[in-house]
């Protein structure tokens, strides 16, 4: 099991990807974003996850700069947003988003939502650029089961990341388990569930006997699972607690306390009725 933050998971195309990064939803643009992924980098972080909609791609650029972390040994994920999909438009959004990051090439970029009908055709652009040596790794975001089998059918290639919504209230057995058969690694956006779980007595009373907070609880819990976690945070404090969690383990009784916490319930909208942008 991963025993440092340098730790990787090794992708079906033969990509090493950190098992642990710092995400960038809701972090603004200018110094707040320069500032916390320049914290993250300096203290050990390699993987950083922006969107082209989080309007903060500049900042993230600027923020990896400053770091002086030199960008071979990064891992920089973004996004392409619903209103870009297609095949040219998308191929016109990774420009843009290069330009913006201030990179000559990515280590992963994602379709962001599924949306009903262009996602085949933004796949084809994401095929493309990464023959072309512009992109490591090619992926999705949000996609369910049978967004990924109407995906793979027509594919030439099979994603090597689904980025989903996923925490102890939205456990995803089922998505988790193709994804597994399938070779494609499962990533947890809003593993925390935006702070609501960190008051969860069951997941409280888990730490205290790790001597751990709820935080270090859930995204051991990510990893144990075999899924990558990509926590936000804008304090360096915070920042460095998400990345202490290399140093214990959950034992199968907690890890099935946790699991049982599951609702079904999402923070994010349903992907199958997000239409938002298309």
């Amino acid at each position: 099991m991963s025993t440092s933050l340098q730790d990787c998971t090794l992708l079906h195309n033969g990509v090493k990807m950190p098992w642990l990064g710092l995400g960038v939803f809701k972090v603004q643009e200018g110094e707040e974003v320069v500032s916390s992924v320049k914290a993250a980098l300096q203290n050990g972080y390699i993987s950083i996850d922006t969107a082209a909609v989080y309007k903060n791609e500049e900042g993230v650029g600027q923020g990896i700069k400053d770091s002086g972390v030199p960008r071979e040994e990064l891992f920089i994920t973004t996004k392409v947003w619903n209103a870009d999909q297609g095949y040219e438009s998308t191929l016109q959004a990774f420009e843009t988003s290069l330009n913006k990051l201030g990179l000559d090439y990515l280590d992963l970029y994602l379709i962001h939502w599924p949306g009903k009908d262009k996602y085949i055709d933004t796949w084809k652009a994401l095929e493309k650029l990464y023959k072309d040596g512009r992109v490591r790794a090619i992926g999705v975001s949000n996609f369910k089961v049978h967004h990924l089998e109407n995906l793979i059918s027509q594919a030439e290639i099979k994603p090597m990341i689904n980025q989903v919504e996923y925490h102890p209230h939205l456990t995803q057995v089922e998505l988790l388990d193709y994804c597994k058969k399938q070779g494609i690694q499962l990533e947890a956006w809003s593993p925390l569930k935006q702070g609501e779980l960190l008051s969860n007595p069951v997941i409280n009373s888990i730490a205290v006997k790790h001597n751990k907070s709820a935080a270090q609880i859930i995204l051991r819990w990510d990893l144990q699972n075999g899924v990558v976690t990509i926590p936000k945070s804008v304090k360096e404090s915070r920042i460095i607690e998400n990345a202490s969690i290399f140093d214990f383990e959950l034992t199968v009784e907690d890890m099935e306390k946790i699991s049982a916490l599951n609702k079904n319930e999402r923070v994010g909208p349903d992907p199958d009725d997000f239409s938002v942008g298309f």
